[in-house]
């Protein structure tokens, strides 16, 4: 039967052309009516920060290394995951991030909490042999990165991209972005100071790969991984004030 009304529908051109019309106009309506009430239902983090053009390097070399197909960074709302994971992700958390990394498959583990939970150490260590520190692991090791020096030169045109799809850099944070990716992996710098002031308070500096005399793909790469889960404290804080409503 199915098959006799679409045979017979592909030969009336007209009407198979309103049917697709129809069919797209529906699909469309789906997604884009939501998209009017996005004021609405994604969260105000008025404290959110955005990526150092250090951590933001660091956010490319775990694309360019393909991170984001073995780690998921969308905690869902189950129980499980929750209590794995610490509270469920916002939209608001990911506005910054071009292209974002939610991600559907865990071979390893979210990580969309993980800024903080390791130290600088534990990373480098994980990432320059996994099976040192979780025997389990099947990750493979990154142990090149401790011995690449970080490109610097188009630090501040990835800031520049950054700000054309909505990032709230200013001209300021572009054109130091060099010394500010120095300064937040050498404390000691000259540079360490305005990284603070640019970028806030809550800015991590620190000798990301244990090394401060030079400037590695791996102190990015931490730096990137120690920030997640904490440009803002806007689903902590959702997290407690739910928790507060039970009775």
């Amino acid at each position: 039967m199915a098959e006799f009304f679409h045979r017979k529908l592909e030969r009336r051109a007209v009407g198979f052309v309103v049917a697709i019309i129809v069919a797209g106009s529906i699909g469309g309506l789906i997604e884009i009516v939501p998209l009017f009430t996005i004021n609405q239902t994604v969260e105000a983090a008025p404290n959110m920060r955005v990526y150092t053009p250090l951590e933001l390097a660091g956010r490319d070399i775990y694309v360019r290394e393909g991170c984001y197909a073995c780690h998921s960074q969308m905690i869902r709302t189950l129980q499980d995951d929750v209590e794995r994971y610490g509270p469920y992700s916002l939209a608001v958390e990911s506005q910054y991030d071009h292209p974002m990394l939610w991600g559907s498959k865990r071979t390893g583990p979210d990580l969309a909490r993980i800024g903080g939970k390791y130290s600088d150490f534990w990373h480098v260590a994980h990432l320059t042999y996994p099976r040192a520190v979780v025997p389990e692991s099947n990750m493979p090791a990154y142990r090149w990165l401790i011995r690449t020096p970080l490109a610097l030169d188009d630090l501040d045109l990835d800031l520049e991209a950054q700000r054309n799809v909505g990032v709230p850099y200013t001209d300021d944070m572009i054109q130091n972005a060099a010394k500010d990716a120095i300064g937040q992996a050498n404390p000691d710098s000259s540079y360490a100071s305005g990284v603070v002031e640019r970028y806030g308070e809550a800015t991590t500096v620190s000798a990301f790969d244990g090394v401060a005399t030079e400037l590695t793909e791996m102190d990015a790469l931490v730096a990137y991984l120690q920030v997640l889960g904490r440009l803002t404290d806007a689903a902590r804080k959702e997290a407690v004030a739910k928790s507060e409503e039970v009775p």
